[in-house]
């Protein structure tokens, strides 16, 4: 059985794969289900606080790319719970903002969840208002 920790693993290596400047979300979308949901409980108005489906990620991601170049990651935890189809990861994300140069840093807790091996449901919760400065 492919835990939820095993499939960050590989999400992890997919994204240093394709470099800080690639913003190619295909590797990331070919680890989604076909039916996988991005949530963003706090995302600002206008922002999406749900994207359903391989389709409407892969227009979400690519509607994002380029705006930062992801450097690298620190503080990064990963907790196994109860059910091996489930983790939580804590993470800070830290890169330079495209547009401006400015550096970008967001702390992030995920709650993925697996089934048959692929992203079947991503939680994200970060603080929007440091996202917005």
């Amino acid at each position: 059985m492919t835990t939820a920790v095993d499939v960050f693993t590989k999400m992890a290596q997919v994204l240093a794969r394709q470099g800080a400047e690639a913003n190619d979300s295909g590797g990331l979308i070919d680890l989604c289900a076909d039916d996988v949901v991005f949530e963003f409980p706090f995302a600002p108005p206008g922002r999406p606080t749900r994207v359903e489906g391989k389709t409407a990620l892969g227009e979400y991601l690519r509607a994002l790319s380029g705006r930062m170049r992801i450097e690298g990651a620190r503080s990064l935890e990963i907790h196994e719970t109860v059910k091996p189809d489930v983790a939580i990861i804590e993470m800070t994300l830290t890169g330079t903002v495209t547009a401006s140069g400015a550096p970008y840093e967001q702390s992030y807790v995920v709650i993925l969840t697996v089934r048959d091996g692929l992203i079947a449901h991503y939680r994200d919760y970060w603080n929007p208002l440091r996202s917005a400065e």
